[in-house]
């Protein structure tokens, strides 16, 4: 099971010392803006990226806000998945 972590606006997957995955993002007044996800090589395929844009979405909906994606692979992951993401997309 992975375990992600959160530091300042990143949350992220350490394995060994590395982040080898994490996502980005910006409080805004209302919203909270994700603008950059990457995982490794190593990982890819294995549903890491759509894993912490679901961490993400935990910690908007704890704060009462909505996501805006500027980063292409939310933005593509919000379109795909509608009936997951629609009433948290911003």
């Amino acid at each position: 099971m992975m375990e992600f972590k959160q530091k300042d606006n990143m949350i992220y997957l350490e394995i060994d010392g590395q982040d080898l995955a994490y996502i980005k993002f910006a409080y805004h007044d209302d919203y909270i803006e994700a603008y950059s996800t990457f995982v490794d090589t190593s990982l890819r395929g294995q549903g890491v990226a759509e894993k912490l844009v679901d961490a993400l979405v935990a910690v908007a909906k704890e704060e009462n806000k909505r996501i805006n994606p500027t980063c292409s692979y939310v933005v593509n992951l919000f379109e795909k998945k509608p009936e997951k993401y629609s009433d948290i997309q911003h």
